[in-house]
């Protein structure tokens, strides 16, 4: 009997090579390659015939297009993540921390499924069934047709999916699924991309719409080959501090609607429940009339949302100043302070510099520059910001502030918050074609018209 060959995979990259190496030369992780044995003869990925049957090439215009109706699972901000419904036939990916809601959110989408008659079925590889009936019962679920089985096995899933044949389901998690066809242990690169690749044949030819919940590294990246992301039709990542209440599901990735796009949760004792308007929610807590708050206007996909922007600057003990920043890009953060004080002449060299989106929620848009520019400078001057003022805007290295999209649907937003004032670029006053009521426009071309404005209007 020959040697057993073996080769070492990356599990970051999916790099392979024939000996052990503590660093991986294609993406530099340490003690990331481990021992598999490849698979051989007709087992090899490359010589298996594909489960989505032959295709032969057909001009574009000839190919059918039968719409499909989505399904509504009932809860509101699930579905608007995942643009308007369910896909039959997709394949979506959720990644998240332990224990932020990824499982308690589809048990609950599930239960609402079947109310209408559909069968739904939960593949457990990390609870018994027991668990799994433990936490219905904290929810309040009770459906028949929702079914529960607690297996690993690949071939044995998808034997179950066949003859129940439901119309979506659920593989908590992909990394405990193994294929008896690879001798690899579960996790491993090779056992995810192979579960993932015939799950994902097996979804678009027989219909139903397949969930993975993913774990997720220290990073807050979804563990497992980088190609996991791409082979699937969505990825949702559940986002939320373990200090809040509320979480945030955000789709990073979607072949049937937007991406960015944000879905608002609290978490309470009965499970998670949507938030319909979040900038009430976000601003139910803000502080009126104190230095260093302004409320920004930023754009979540296509949802208008409204945050508190705090910033506090106080005198530094020590040789080099902090700058710290939860919910902002710490360098977008050192950026705008230095535009401050080239442009504006405002001195932060001995001022310790701290920024905060109050709510736990995080803003990536460049849109929120200008509030975090007036709040800093509110901060350090120690003069607060009229409460009734909501700003957005991008703001230069030159000091100049930017037009940004969608200010229409940010000036609605505000005026329905029941805002009385919004400053914003100039250049975004002058393409308003709506009628914004008793909303007062204040554009601004420069960081120094933003920093007058706000006095004049204070």
């Amino acid at each position: 009997m020959g040697k057993t060959r073996t080769i070492y995979s990356c599990q970051s990259c999916g790099y392979q090579c024939l000996k052990w190496l503590g660093k991986c030369p294609e993406c530099g992780e340490w003690n990331s390659l481990v021992e598999e044995v490849p698979a051989r003869g007709t087992n090899s990925p490359g010589t298996r015939r594909p489960l989505l049957g032959e295709s032969f090439p057909q001009p574009l215009t000839e190919i059918s297009m039968d719409r499909e109706e989505r399904l509504f699972s009932g809860i509101g901000e699930f579905d608007r993540v995942l643009g308007g419904g369910i896909v039959p036939g997709s394949i979506v990916l959720i990644g998240g921390d332990p224990g932020i809601g990824k499982s308690t959110l589809l048990l609950q989408a599930f239960e609402r499924l079947t109310e209408s008659g559909r069968t739904a079925l939960y593949i457990s590889g990390e609870e018994s069934a027991r668990q799994t009936k433990m936490r219905a019962e904290r929810l309040g679920i009770s459906s028949r047709n929702l079914l529960v089985q607690t297996e690993t096995s690949l071939e044995t899933i998808m034997a179950s999916i066949n003859e129940v044949k439901p119309c979506a389901v659920a593989i908590d998690s992909i990394q405990t699924i193994f294929s008896t066809e690879l001798e690899s242990a579960p996790g491993t690169i090779s056992q995810v991309r192979e579960s993932s690749s015939k799950l994902m044949c097996l979804a678009k030819s027989m219909g139903p719409s397949v969930f993975l919940i993913g774990h997720v590294t220290k990073e807050g990246a979804i563990a497992g080959p980088r190609v996991l992301e791409h082979m699937v039709d969505t990825v949702l990542y559940f986002e939320g501090d373990r200090g809040h209440p509320y979480r945030i599901l955000r789709s990073v990735k979607n072949r049937f609607g937007s991406t960015n796009e944000i879905g608002v949760f609290e978490m309470k004792d009965s499970g998670l429940a949507e938030i319909v308007s979040p900038s009430e929610l976000f601003l139910a807590e803000r502080p009126l009339n104190v230095p260093g708050s302004v409320v920004a206007a930023c754009m979540e996909g296509s949802r208008p949302l409204l945050v508190e922007l705090q910033v506090l600057a106080c005198h530094t003990n020590f040789g080099t100043p902090r700058r710290t920043s939860l919910g902002v890009d710490y360098n977008r953060v050192t950026l705008l302070i230095a535009v401050l004080e080239k442009k504006a002449g405002l001195n932060f060299f001995d001022q310790d510099v701290f920024v905060n989106v109050a709510g736990g929620v995080r803003v990536e848009e460049p849109a929120v520059d200008l509030a975090v520019i007036v709040a800093a400078a509110s901060s350090l001057r120690n003069r607060p910001v009229d409460p009734g003022i909501v700003a957005f805007g991008e703001v230069g290295l030159a000091g100049e502030v930017r037009a940004v999209s969608q200010a229409e649907m940010r000036i609605k937003e505000a005026s329905k918050m029941g805002f009385s004032t919004c400053l914003m670029p100039q250049n975004n006053i002058n393409r308003i074609s709506i009628d914004c009521g008793d909303m007062k426009l204040v554009g601004v071309n420069s960081i120094e018209d933003a920093l007058e404005a706000y006095e004049g209007v204070d």
